[in-house]
């Protein structure tokens, strides 16, 4: 290849979905956009198996994906709606209850396997004229430069672009050769994840019981099971992990209250550890963060990729009002309208979700007590409940005006 057969003006590290997303975003407005990712994503699977690793897509997420046309394909490799939501305290017995009927929408969200997202992304780039997927690639070095960012793979190969997106997770390759530090801690906690057979069904709801040593979350799945997330503390999970599924389904009755009923056939079990973490900064010079490389989020509300989905979709924002103004996607004066837009708000999410994740993990007695109660006027409390249900769902959220897929660049948004 010439050195202009690697010239961008967007290089993306991380085909996850966020990076996926926001290069299906990028397409059509005239950018040459390279997207650099390890492994590709699965392409198929044995029938009957589920992902470990789910996430619980909001309305806004839905919106995004389906302008950038992936969501019918999302729902045609399997998408599971749940239109109901039960959460209570194993301490001071509050309980909260929501239902989608209660704001007049058809669900409050999907459970939708990571795999089924990022292929169905995937998918779209590959018939995208305009993106190059490097892949199987790493990025090995990156130096800034006055016009561009250069960088050079781990197989010998330099890319140039204008703009470098940092998508690569919660260890970014990016962030750690740009510079960038991070703030948070360990929660000292980590989460189980596994498939597993209820015998009343799931009834379409999401389930989630707050125990002294972390959350659990039951998540409905299209053919019936639950994709359970156990959160613990890291001595009650390395217990866990080691006991045989018969001794493991018996410790899940029990946290779980048999609220389903007696539990069935579990799958492998994988572990994650927790942490929150938020990079002290969003941009640079021709660089920019997104999604888990920007902020990682405990998972008891099922935000984390929430978020990402709508930093990719402030940051297109933010590239294509630069676009047509004739700034550089690149400089300072750009990024920042991104960072401006996302940091504040994903603070605000960490803050509360540790808030939650601490309030929830005290068993001091009048500490629970006052939650229980709090949990109980707000299940009571008719306007309050579709405040929190709409947020929940995006609803109170805004997404920039991405063009639908297969739209020109000069089509109206």
């Amino acid at each position: 290849m010439s050195d202009s057969d690697h010239a961008f003006d967007l290089v993306i590290a991380g085909a996850g979905m966020v990076g996926a997303a926001l290069a299906c975003a990028c397409r059509g407005r005239g950018w040459r956009i390279g997207v650099v990712e390890a492994r590709p994503p699965q392409r198929d699977w044995p029938a009957g198996e589920v992902d470990l690793r789910v996430s619980a897509l909001n309305r806004a997420s839905q919106r995004l994906l389906s302008r950038l046309g992936v969501w019918e394909r999302i729902q045609a490799l399997g998408a599971s709606p749940y239109r109901e939501m039960h959460v209570w305290d194993a301490v001071g017995g509050g309980s909260i209850h929501f239902d989608c009927a209660d704001l007049g929408e058809p669900d409050l969200g999907h459970i939708v396997e990571n795999r089924v997202t990022q292929l169905a992304l995937w998918e779209a780039l590959e018939q995208s004229p305009d993106v190059d997927l490097l892949c199987p690639a790493e990025i090995a070095a990156a130096v800034v430069g006055p016009e561009a960012v250069v960088v050079a793979l781990a197989d010998g190969r330099r890319l140039s672009a204008r703009l470098l997106v940092g998508a690569d997770g919660r260890d970014s390759r990016v962030r750690g050769l740009m510079g960038i530090g991070t703030q948070g801690w360990d929660y000292d906690q980590t989460a189980i994840v596994a498939n597993v057979e209820v015998a009343d069904g799931h009834r379409e709801t999401a389930w989630q019981r707050f125990l002294p040593t972390g959350p659990l979350a039951f998540l409905p799945l299209r053919d019936g099971r639950c994709s359970i997330v156990w959160s613990a503390t890291e001595p009650r999970a390395s217990e866990l992990m080691t006991l045989s599924d018969e001794a493991f389904r018996t410790e899940l009755e029990d946290a779980f209250e048999r609220r389903l009923g007696a539990l069935g056939a579990i799958g492998p079990r994988g572990a994650f550890p927790l942490r929150l973490q938020h990079a002290e900064h969003y941009v640079a010079e021709r660089l920019a963060l997104i999604g888990d490389a920007a902020h990682a989020i405990h998972p008891l509300a099922g935000q984390g990729v929430n978020l990402g989905l709508l930093d990719a979709a402030e940051l297109f924002a933010a590239l294509d009002f630069a676009r047509d103004r004739g700034r550089d996607i690149g400089g300072l004066w750009t990024l920042r309208r991104y960072e401006r837009a996302r940091r504040g708000a994903n603070l605000a999410m960490l803050g509360a979700m540790d808030g939650f994740k601490r309030l929830f993990s005290n068993r001091i007695p009048p500490l629970a007590a006052l939650r229980s109660a709090g949990m109980a006027a707000a299940d009571r409390i008719a306007p309050l409940k579709r405040v929190l249900m709409r947020e929940a769902l995006g609803l109170g959220y805004d997404p920039p005006p991405i063009p639908a897929a297969g739209r020109d660049a000069g089509s109206a948004n």
